[in-house]
């Protein structure tokens, strides 16, 4: 279809002014002779330059397509889009949540293959039939600005984001912060509004149905809805039910019937064939192995690390401070959240174990207590060498190129940048304190200057890096999907090059076990929901339980390595399993 530009005097009216008219030669002989025959733009009537004339006649010519097109069968929105051609799998994707799944869907593809462009998509079909007006769009505070753009951009969606609480009633479709909504004096004005269409992104926050995330979305009033999300499972497949509950409620009846039904246990199907299909009736996974989305490769390695004598004695020392600390706190009924939390800060770094170290010496009950924290905080203040610091240092020698860093603590990174810049390379920070624009900010530093972002948890949702293609997790969560979203930030559509991911992973302690035991949940989603991409090494090995489960083995285990063999003997059905290799390609 050939189209051009209209010029000339039509060019500087009013109408001109305000929209880029494009000249469409499909319609020019039907347009030519519509005026001809005198229908539109007569000396007597208000509306006389051509330009406006034809104007008119593409409104018209796009209503009476659009009642043509009442099935669904072609989108009018792929007419409308600009600066991108959406993918098929995109495409049917669109045409299934309109034809089949009637507006009330889980989009669930794996990250990376343009969940944004499909529900962009969906709304613009919506939109276009007149069939949605009032939208509203709840998404994480740190992408806001980013879904805001891509709507006008790509889909020509006047969307605006939320700011003000009058923002909620002065904008047909609205753009805002989750944690905003659920908050007062915001959460009554949306409460109180009809909605239309609702979509929410990262929608694995609403897996718990007592959370005020879950509780306010459950209260909004829309016709349509679409839950964006590529992990919908993270923790059990009662996850699955809280969410498709959102979109249908009872289509899986209540929370006991589907365990009574479906699960022999919280990360089990009976029957994983029959749950896939009646899951597949609301929800929509496209996988890049399916074949029309082709990704460059990724390389996974995983990198053990052996401690350096002093920081052995130092993991060792608060190892056998935990084991005591565990134990009395059980038989006190006492918090163990802050053991967990020190025992995973000090297999990322002797900063991060020093602020709850500190924490924990202030709030000691006795003077036993304090003196031990004491010496344990003397201890790491006699370290002073790093081991995966040096080995982070040493592995971005051979890189040489643009790398995302990533770690789950602030005192990691600043330790992190600090060692970064000491050494001459330039580094910016990415975490969730920031503001969008100062977000945005590091984004275009990274893109433009920087050569490494170094990345907290929150650097791992929603923002695109596809222009690197260097990762660098310098401690492991123990969720393997958000260990797959961190990746999704550079192996994903418009990644250029082959993606080089490495995990760190300190030999005898239990980080070295986690590589192995968050396999457990990886075969839970693959159970229900289609396989993620190889997110760790070595595919055959054991499988294991949550955070609390492997922290409540490694507490009542002697060492470490002791747990390690605890975990592997009761999930890998007693027999011992090979050590991961060096790297894997995909």
């Amino acid at each position: 279809m050939t189209q051009r530009v209209v010029s000339g005097s039509a060019a500087d009216s009013p109408v001109a002014s305000k929209i880029d008219v494009k000249w469409d030669t499909h319609l020019e002989t039907e347009f030519f002779d519509y005026v001809e025959q005198g229908a539109v733009a007569q000396p007597s009537q208000s509306v006389s330059s051509p330009l406006a004339s034809w104007r008119l006649f593409q409104l018209a010519n796009t209503a009476i397509l659009a009642n043509m097109a009442a099935d669904f069968d072609e989108l009018l929105a792929i007419e409308h889009v600009q600066g991108f051609t959406p993918l098929p799998h995109q495409v049917n994707t669109a045409k299934r949540v309109l034809q089949e799944l009637r507006g009330r869907a889980i989009l669930a593809d794996e990250v990376g293959l343009g969940k944004t462009i499909e529900a962009g998509l969906v709304l613009k079909e919506y939109l276009l039939r007149k069939l949605v007006q009032r939208v509203l769009i709840l998404v994480p505070a740190s992408l806001v600005l980013q879904w805001t753009r891509e709507l006008n951009e790509k889909f020509r969606i006047p969307a605006v984001a939320q700011k003000k609480a009058w923002s909620w009633t002065a904008y047909d479709v609205l753009v805002a912060s989750l944690d905003s909504a659920k908050r007062e004096p915001h959460r009554s004005i949306v409460l109180d509004m009809k909605w239309d269409m609702i979509i929410v992104d990262e929608a694995h926050k609403l897996k718990n149905a007592k959370s005020k995330n879950w509780q306010l979305v459950n209260q909004l009033s829309a016709k349509y809805m679409l839950l964006v999300t590529a992990t919908p499972v993270q923790n059990n497949l009662q996850e699955l039910h809280t969410l498709i509950t959102l979109l249908r409620p009872g289509q899986l009846g209540s929370l006991a019937d589907f365990s009574d039904t479906h699960l022999s246990s919280p990360r089990e199907a009976k029957d994983p064939s029959f749950l896939r299909q009646r899951v597949k009736t609301v929800m929509i996974r496209n996988r890049r192995r399916d074949g029309g989305v082709v990704l460059p490769e990724r390389s996974i390695h995983v990198l053990p690390v052996t401690l350096n004598p002093e920081e052995r004695r130092l993991y060792d020392s608060i190892a056998q401070f935990l084991r005591k600390e565990y134990r009395d706190r059980v038989e006190n009924k006492g918090s163990l959240l802050p053991l967990m939390t020190l025992q995973r800060e000090i297999c990322s770094s002797t900063y991060a174990a020093m602020i709850t170290l500190e924490r924990m010496k202030r709030r000691a009950q006795s003077s036993q207590a304090e003196e031990t924290l004491l010496q344990l905080m003397k201890m790491a203040e006699e370290v002073r060498r790093y081991t995966k610091v040096e080995t982070v240092m040493k592995l971005l020698d051979g890189i040489r190129d643009k790398c995302v860093v990533f770690t789950e603590y602030r005192a990691t990174q600043d330790f992190l940048l600090y060692t970064l810049r000491k050494n001459g390379i330039v580094a910016v920070p990415f975490r969730g304190g920031f503001g969008r624009g100062k977000k945005d900010w590091m984004k275009d530093l990274f893109a433009n200057k920087a050569q490494i972002l170094v990345a907290t948890e929150s650097g791992g949702e929603g923002i695109n890096l596809q222009f690197c293609h260097h990762m660098i997790n310098f401690d492991l969560p123990w969720n393997p999907m958000r260990l797959e979203q961190r990746i999704g930030r550079i192996h994903r559509l418009g990644q250029q090059h082959d993606v080089q991911v490495y995990h760190l992973a300190t030999n005898d302690t239990i980080e070295e076990y986690i590589v192995h035991l968050l396999y457990d949940k990886i075969r839970m989603f693959e159970t229900v929901v289609g396989e993620v991409e190889q997110i760790l090494q070595d595919e055959k090995h054991p499988v294991s339980r949550f955070e609390k489960e492997v922290f409540k083995v490694a507490m009542t285990s002697s060492t470490d390595v002791e747990a390690g063999e605890r975990l592997l003997s009761q999930h890998g059905e007693g027999g011992h399993r090979d050590a991961p290799s060096k790297g894997v390609r995909q």
